[in-house]
C-alpha cells in the first residue's frame, strides 16, 4: 500500500448515530478488527485504517451513512468504545475523536506511554504535528475538527482527521501512517480525503520545499514586518496537490445502480448461495434471516480479506446492514444480530484454535471473488427492492424509527 493511496468528496452532514446502531457498530468494528488481526496482525490493521477506501467501505458495511462524512466520527466512535476492553490483548488504542474528544488526545498518549513503555511525548509531539500540517500547511479552505489517533504498544500510528468547509457544505478527511515517514513536511501523507478545490496551498508537497526553505530564511533575515512590507513583491512557489486517485461521494442520500459495481455484488450473492449449504447448514435453519445473514458475511468477510482495489465501490458494502436514513434500506436487525453472533463465535473458536469458522469466512470471500466473472443475479434495483419490501421481517430499524408491515398499496416512507 502507498503512503499517498487517493482522496474523496464527502458530503458534510450533521445528526447522531442512534444508540440502538452505535452499540452494534462498536462491536462489529471490535470483531472485524480481531478478525484482520487474527489473519493479518496490527501492522496491516492500521494500513487499513489509512487507506480512504476501505475506511469508507467500513463504515458502510455497519450501516452508517454510506456517503456522508459521519462515517469519519461514528467509525472512530465505534472503534474507541469497541476496542478499548481488547486493549491489553490486541495492543491497540484508539485515542481523540471529535470537539474535546480530540483535545484530550495527548493526555492520551502519555497515559498509554506511561503504561506500555513507549515514547509517549513523541506520539504527542506526531499529534500535534499532522494537526498543524493538515491546519496550517495544507491550506485548503477545510477546518479541522476531528482527530483520531490509532497507536500499537510497538508506537506504529495512523491518525484520521478530518475538517470541513461549511460553506460548501463538504468535508476532507486526511489519513496518516507513521510506517516509512520520512518527513512531516514532506508528502507525508498516506490520503487526503476530500472536494478538489482547484489550486490550493500545499507547503508539503515536496515540490514546495525551495519555497518552505525560502520562507525560513525571509523569516531570519527580514523579521514579521520585514515580510509583510515585501510581500507584494514577492513571488513564491505555490504547489497544487498532485493528481491522485479520486473518489467521489455523491450528495444524493439514495443508493443507486452507478454507485455500485453489480458484477461484484452478484458474486457476494451467488458465493452465499453456493458456501452457505456447505459451511453454515445451522445458520440456515434460523427461521428468516439465516440465508440474508449469509450474504451480509460474505461482504464483511471481503471487508476483512479484500485488496484495496476492492473497495472502489464502497456504497456495496452499504448493502450488507443497509442504513439508519433507510438507505439503501433500513438497517435489518435481526441479520446485523445473527453476523456479530457468527462471528463472535469464529473469533472466540480461534483464540482457541480452532479456526474453522474463520476458514469458513475467508472461503466464502474467495468463492465470491471466483463467481464474479460469471454469476448473474437481479438488476440493483430490484435486489433493494426485495429488501425492502421484507424489511419489516428482518427487523428493520431507522431513525425513522422500526419498520412494520403496511397493507398493501400502501406506502412505507416516512412522511
Amino acid at each position: 500500500m502507498t503512503r499517498r493511496t487517493g482522496s474523496a468528496d464527502l458530503p458534510l452532514h450533521g445528526g447522531r448515530v442512534p444508540p440502538w446502531l452505535a452499540e452494534r457498530m462498536a462491536s462489529l468494528g471490535a470483531i472485524i478488527t480481531q478478525a484482520v488481526v487474527h489473519h493479518y496482525g496490527r501492522d496491516e490493521f492500521l494500513q487499513r485504517l489509512s487507506h480512504p477506501f476501505w475506511f469508507q467501505s467500513f463504515g458502510a458495511v455497519m450501516g452508517m451513512d454510506w456517503h456522508s462524512s459521519g462515517i469519519t466520527t461514528s467509525v472512530i466512535g465505534a472503534l474507541k468504545r469497541g476496542l478499548t476492553p481488547l486493549q491489553g490483548e490486541l495492543g491497540i488504542y484508539v485515542c481523540g475523536g471529535r470537539g474535546k474528544h480530540s483535545r484530550r488526545t495527548p493526555d492520551e498518549l502519555t497515559a498509554i506511554g506511561e503504561r506500555t513503555g513507549i515514547d509517549g511525548q513523541a506520539l504527542t509531539r506526531a499529534s500535534r504535528l499532522v494537526a498543524k500540517v493538515d491546519s496550517a500547511a495544507v491550506q485548503d479552505g477545510f477546518e479541522l475538527y476531528l482527530h483520531g489517533f490509532f497507536v500499537t504498544d510497538d508506537g506504529k500510528w495512523t491518525v484520521v482527521q478530518q475538517g470541513m468547509n461549511g460553506e460548501k457544505r463538504q468535508a476532507r478527511r486526511y489519513h496518516w501512517h507513521s510506517e516509512s515517514l520520512r518527513s512531516f513536511v514532506d508528502e507525508p501523507h498516506s490520503a487526503i480525503d476530500g472536494p478538489a478545490q482547484g489550486e490550493i496551498i500545499n507547503l508539503t508537497d515536496r515540490r514546495a520545499e525551495n519555497s518552505r526553505t525560502a520562507q525560513l530564511d525571509l523569516l531570519a533575515t527580514l523579521g514579521p514586518d520585514g515580510i509583510a512590507r515585501e510581500y507584494a513583491a514577492l513571488s513564491h512557489e505555490v504547489a497544487t496537490q498532485p493528481e491522485l486517485p479520486h473518489l467521489v461521494m455523491p450528495a444524493h442520500h439514495d443508493v443507486r445502480s452507478s454507485d455500485v459495481f453489480t458484477r461484484r455484488l452478484h458474486g457476494t450473492l451467488a458465493a452465499a448461495a453456493e458456501r452457505g449449504p456447505l459451511d453454515f447448514p445451522e445458520l440456515l435453519l434460523t427461521p428468516g434471516v439465516g440465508a440474508r445473514t449469509v450474504q451480509s458475511l460474505a461482504m464483511v468477510a471481503e471487508v476483512v480479506h479484500g485488496a484495496p482495489y476492492r473497495f472502489r465501490d464502497p456504497a456495496r458494502f452499504s448493502l450488507a446492514h443497509g442504513g439508519k436514513d433507510r438507505h439503501p434500506y433500513p438497517v435489518p436487525i435481526k441479520v446485523y444480530d445473527e453476523t456479530i453472533r457468527v462471528l463472535k463465535s469464529a473469533v472466540q473458536r480461534a483464540k482457541l484454535g480452532r479456526d474453522d469458522e474463520m476458514q469458513a469466512l475467508k472461503r466464502l470471500d474467495d468463492q465470491a471473488r471466483r463467481l464474479e466473472r460469471t454469476a448473474t443475479g437481479p438488476s440493483f434495483e430490484a435486489h433493494v427492492a426485495a429488501e425492502s419490501n421484507r424489511s419489516a421481517s428482518l427487523g428493520g430499524r431507522s431513525v425513522f424509527g422500526w419498520e412494520i408491515d403496511f397493507p398493501k398499496g400502501q406506502s412505507q416512507k416516512p412522511e
